[in-house]
């Protein structure tokens, strides 16, 4: 019973959930191209907040689980594709939108640093528990709005606390419940992984 336990527990140390598929060049780019893929989708769930230029979006919560799932290099290279990609002209920002002129694009700034972040913290563990799972997901929308807001106040001419009024504050409780969700899911997957190996 303890050497079928051994192989579970040296292949979680160190590994992301991406690393349980087996490795190949072809795996690492689906995963950077899914990861950009699935954050564009999710930012298409976008909802206008009153007197913010700034919507309510599903993309921040993907770019911190891509990070987690992909881990740090991976989670880089697909929200830098993301972003070269909306640039570039791709309509996958939120609300359909390209470009990098729009007062929100400091936030995917932020999100590519944020993914990287995370999924450092996912290699040292940070998504096997729900407490850990829920310090990296804080930590990574703190680097979001770290970079975001400045970005917001340079890009509108508002005031920085005009800025953390419409860019940070309308967006904590959102932030809370999607964090709730990687603190359910994460952690519930390396189960799920545990039993199967």
């Amino acid at each position: 019973m303890s050497t079928a336990a051994a192989p579970v527990r040296s292949l979680r140390a160190g590994t992301v959930l991406a690393d349980l598929v087996p490795a190949s060049r072809a795996r690492d780019i689906a995963l950077v191209v899914g990861g950009a893929a699935l954050t564009g989708l999710a930012a298409q769930l976008s909802v206008p907040v009153p007197g913010s230029p700034v919507p309510v979006s599903g993309q921040t919560f993907a770019a911190l689980l891509v990070g987690t799932a992909l881990g740090a290099r991976r989670g880089f290279l697909a929200l830098a594709l993301y972003a070269v990609a909306g640039m570039a002209g791709v309509p996958w920002f939120e609300g359909a939108s390209s470009g990098y002129g729009m007062p929100s694009f400091g936030y995917i700034l932020g999100m590519l640093l944020a993914s990287t972040v995370v999924g450092a913290l996912a290699r040292r563990g940070a998504d096997r528990s729900v407490l850990r799972t829920a310090g990296a997901m804080a930590l990574g929308s703190a680097i979001i709005y770290a970079v975001g807001v400045p970005y917001l106040a340079l890009a509108t001419g508002m005031t920085l606390g005009q800025a953390v009024a419409a860019g940070l504050t309308p967006f904590l409780i959102g932030d809370a419940l999607k964090a709730a969700l990687a603190m359910g899911a994460l952690p519930a997957a390396w189960k799920l992984v545990g039993r199967r190996g």
